[in-house]
């Protein structure tokens, strides 16, 4: 080995560890072993210039797992960690009108949608929530209960359902909402109701439903209804979330624990749920395929608080609901959900909860 240069040989301490705290510079080549190696990285600063853990005004908006920092403002030293599956429910504004059964649509805990439903009559009410508030908007043009429904505040669909006029099977009907008013659409094939949705308002899937029980799936392009591929297990509301060429099914009556995922054009078996379910909801129904909150369960008046998310590939149970009910209604994200109103004794409530997932990133040290 060459020699090494002075200000360098200062740093050996005891043992041979090498002291590089206080240093700058360019270790020549020549000073290395290895002949192989040409350059060698110039030694940073001392931590005490800040350079190792990079200081920032605000956290940064996309770090790598393991990034370290330090957030001037909060005067926080922050790790990027894990994505742990974690987060909690909240109390929200109660609806104004209570209801189980109806269609819902939305992005997230402050941009969601509710529509029709069942409390001692059936409904056409429309609201809509902004997160803090229900504000009651235009009226669907048909009154129904079990629906299925996807899409955004402003841009959702709805189609089947039942009612007094309308008894089982369920209704064909399809109404399209454009952030004012409801229109009626190119008709369902197949009339039922308890249908899950997924997709965008104009390019949708209406996926199984009752009475009978079915798997049929159809597929919606912004002007008709095509059957495509059904599921394996035929099953009323296996609510899910995705588009109408990526989408996820879970739960529902019959075999309440499937879970099966669509490719565009067929149906696969995945991880079951952890918990059989039906008259449940789930986040998402115009959102991936790979994050989706199920929430709620079977009771008849008593329902559940149980609360799962899925991943892509298998079911985490997450902190319960507060309120233990079923046939709720759900919206938004598994970072940003919305769980309102469903039946708990002695009927329809109007209770609204938020979700807010848990932040990976966590706070290592500060005042």
């Amino acid at each position: 080995m060459g020699t090494i240069k002075q200000n360098l040989a200062n740093n050996i301490e005891t043992l041979g560890k090498f002291d590089a705290t206080d240093l700058t510079g360019t270790i020549p080549a020549a000073n290395i072993t290895n002949s192989s190696l040409s350059d060698i990285t110039t030694i940073p600063p001392s931590t005490s210039g800040g350079d190792l853990i990079q200081t920032v005004a605000s956290d940064p908006p996309a770090p790598d797992f393991g990034d370290l920092w330090y957030n001037s403002t909060e005067q926080k030293i922050k790790l990027k960690g894990q994505s742990i599956p974690g987060g909690s429910w909240a109390s929200g504004a109660d609806l104004n009108t209570a209801r189980r059964q109806a269609g819902n649509t939305g992005i997230s805990n402050t941009s969601s949608l509710g529509a029709t439903g069942y409390g001692t009559t059936h409904h056409t009410n429309t609201e809509t929530y902004d997160g803090s508030a229900w504000t009651e908007v235009n009226d669907v043009n048909t009154a129904r209960r079990g629906v299925g429904s996807t899409g955004t505040q402003t841009a959702g669909i709805i189609f089947g359902g039942i009612n007094g006029s309308t008894p089982y099977p369920g209704s064909t009907l399809v109404e399209s909402w454009d952030g004012t008013n409801w229109t009626e659409v190119g008709d369902l094939g197949t009339g039922r109701y308890m249908i899950a949705g997924m997709g965008t308002s104009t390019a949708a899937l209406a996926v199984a439903g009752y009475y009978p029980i079915v798997g049929i799936v159809e597929s919606w392009n912004g002007t008709s209804w095509t059957e495509v591929g059904d599921l394996n297990t035929g099953r009323r509301g296996p609510y899910g979330s995705g588009t109408s060429t990526d989408a996820i099914a879970a739960g529902g009556q019959n075999n309440g624990t499937f879970t099966e995922s669509w490719n565009g054009s067929s149906w696969s078996e995945v991880s079951d749920l952890n918990t059989a379910r039906d008259l449940h909801a789930s986040t998402g129904s115009g959102g991936t395929s790979t994050s989706v909150l199920v929430f709620g369960n079977i009771g008849y008046s008593a329902g559940a608080t149980s609360n799962e998310l899925w991943n892509g590939s298998s079911w985490t149970e997450l902190n319960d609901l507060a309120t233990a009910r079923d046939l709720p209604m759900g919206s938004g994200s598994a970072s940003s959900g919305l769980c309102f109103g469903g039946r708990a004794a002695p009927g329809a409530i109007a209770t609204t909860e938020e979700w807010n997932a848990a932040t990976p990133n966590q706070s290592i040290q500060g005042s």
